[in-house]
């Protein structure tokens, strides 16, 4: 380090040149020897409903002809990573699926303990799919990916033609700098896009059903889309 530091400037600078070049050219070589597996394990769907008048809500997986074998782990969790107090289970719960292949997810309510029966109740369902390995001497990335989807519980007393309009029934109002979104219904509604007056609102928000939801807002016409049980988007509304 001495003898470098000593050096013409010039030289240093290509020696420094020189270093940078094989440093890059390592990392090359060691991200081409990296093979992830092609994603190819999807969901059957963006979100799923449970209808308490069925005994089970199923939705489907599916491997790519181009995949690896992935081992898929599902479960069903109340918020975030609170699994506690989640009434419902996963059939399979863990399985492998290879390629090529589809599966079904069985999701049932357990009835550990009651849900609102006037409204519906929200859960996440997780999918987890770790792909398999091949021996090789190359250095290989594993990722394990996990989806995360929204478990509607429906009780047996609401119609899904009555949650087909729910997103028409929201009510908007201004209040000082705040767009305020009233959901009069008993169903969750899923924002796609929201607008006040010319301003696009970002992060469109859910509202629980008999809820409300604040937002700032400059104010003017509201005009707003929404998703529905099937994760399309709805036409657009305003007000």
């Amino acid at each position: 380090m001495g003898a470098l530091k000593d050096a013409p400037v010039h030289y240093r600078n290509i020696r420094f040149l020189n270093m940078y070049k094989i440093t890059m050219i390592v990392f090359l070589l060691a991200f081409n020897c990296i093979t992830p597996s092609k994603a190819g394990v999807t969901l059957g769907g963006t979100r799923l409903i449970y209808d308490a008048s069925k005994q089970e809500a199923t939705i489907s997986i599916t491997n790519s002809q181009q995949a690896v074998p992935h081992l898929i782990q599902s479960w069903v969790e109340v918020d975030g990573n609170d699994t506690t107090n989640a009434p419902f289970i996963v059939t399979p719960p863990l399985f492998r699926l290879d390629e090529g292949r589809e599966n079904t997810l069985r999701i049932v309510f357990t009835g550990e303990y009651s849900l609102p029966n006037n409204r519906e109740s929200i859960y996440w369902l997780n999918v987890k799919s770790i792909p398999a390995v091949e021996k090789s001497d190359q250095n290989r990335l594993l990722i394990a990916v996990k989806s995360q989807i929204k478990l509607f519980y429906r009780p047996a007393s609401l119609k899904a033609e009555d949650a087909v309009n729910a997103w028409k029934k929201l009510q908007f109002n201004h209040r000082d700098g705040q767009l305020i979104i009233n959901n009069p219904t008993p169903y969750y509604v899923s924002l796609y896009s929201l607008k006040a007056g010319s301003s696009d609102i970002k992060n469109p928000p859910m509202i629980a059903p008999f809820s409300k939801v604040s937002v700032s807002s400059p104010g003017g016409s509201v005009t707003w889309q929404a998703i529905n049980d099937f994760g399309g988007i709805t036409a657009e509304m305003r007000q």
